[in-house]
């Protein structure tokens, strides 16, 4: 099995199409129409389902999708690692994180990693937590920052980076402004805004409220921190919030709660990497310069 074959493979299944796949890796389309013809005489199986416009993952390919990103991610870490053995740092890295942070500033932390390693191709992806550490998981990502509660998905290792509280948000006009501090049993009337299922904060909040046993009147589903803030600007509903999010600038008028110590709850942000596969050189870099201490 060729590793040309595998990146066909992947291409064709991730643009389920075979003419935006050849134009995506520069290829001929027939030259990769080819080649997925070998791919699925060598393991006996149809990978795809032809459609007029399109091609649909059969179950063989949808099995295969998952080691051939692994497979491929293996074959450059071992291109990597002898790079490094040869003082060379080369090769793509690419990372994922949740917006907002706040514990981890990535521009300049990638920017001055680019610098001390021009030969590494860096890729950022912003997506929610939940999908970031899936896409480590199979190989797409070579680590993500991510902010999850309870333990690691299989598959996966946190390292764990720092934690925040989460706080309530509300406009200053609201009643619970008069409070610096409010109960979750204060809560369960209100309208509530909050980010969608696959981000952490909002897994946080949904397990909070889970174990009152009760659930949340969510008025409003957001991508964005900005918008979530806007939202509540507007009045439209409060939010709880990993506490990195009410030091932004747009946070400024709205007022901030804690949570009474009883109903606390925290934030962990986490470095999610592979738990069986290697790193490679340029993630390891990045992890060493994530903990090495910074000049003054």
């Amino acid at each position: 099995m060729e590793l040309r074959h595998l990146e066909y493979f992947v291409a064709v299944a991730e643009e389920r199409h075979f003419t935006r796949a050849a134009e995506r890796l520069r290829v001929a389309q027939s030259g990769l129409s080819a080649s997925i013809r070998a791919l699925e005489r060598e393991l006996d199986a149809e990978l795809f389902v032809r459609h007029t416009r399109r091609v649909d993952l059969t179950d063989a390919g949808r099995a295969l999708l998952g080691e051939a990103h692994r497979t491929l991610a293996s074959a450059a870490a071992a291109r990597d690692a002898v790079d490094a053995v040869r003082g060379l740092l080369r090769g793509s890295l690419t990372v994922g994180s949740e917006q907002c942070l706040g514990v981890i500033d990535l521009p300049p932390v990638l920017a001055g990693f680019r610098r001390a390693h021009p030969g590494v191709e860096i890729r950022l992806r912003y997506a929610g937590s939940g999908h970031l550490v899936e896409e480590v998981r199979l190989g797409r990502l070579n680590l993500g920052f991510v902010a999850l509660p309870g333990p690691a998905p299989d598959g996966v290792r946190l390292l764990p980076v720092a934690t925040e509280e989460m706080v309530l948000l509300c406009h200053p006009s609201h009643a619970l402004a008069a409070f610096s501090s409010v109960k979750i049993a204060d809560l369960l009337d209100e309208d509530f805004i909050d980010f969608s299922a696959d981000w952490g904060a909002r897994r946080i909040n949904d397990q909070v409220f889970a174990r009152h046993d009760t659930v949340r009147r969510l008025c409003v589903e957001v991508n964005d921190v900005h918008t979530l803030l806007d939202f509540v600007h507007q009045g439209l509903g409060v939010a709880l919030v990993p506490a990195p999010v009410t030091r932004k600038p747009h946070a400024a008028g709205l007022h901030v709660a804690a949570l009474e110590a009883a109903d606390a709850a925290s934030w962990p942000v986490s470095i999610a990497v592979p738990a069986a596969a290697p790193l490679g050189p340029a993630a390891e870099a990045l992890l060493t310069s994530l903990t090495s201490p910074r000049p003054r």
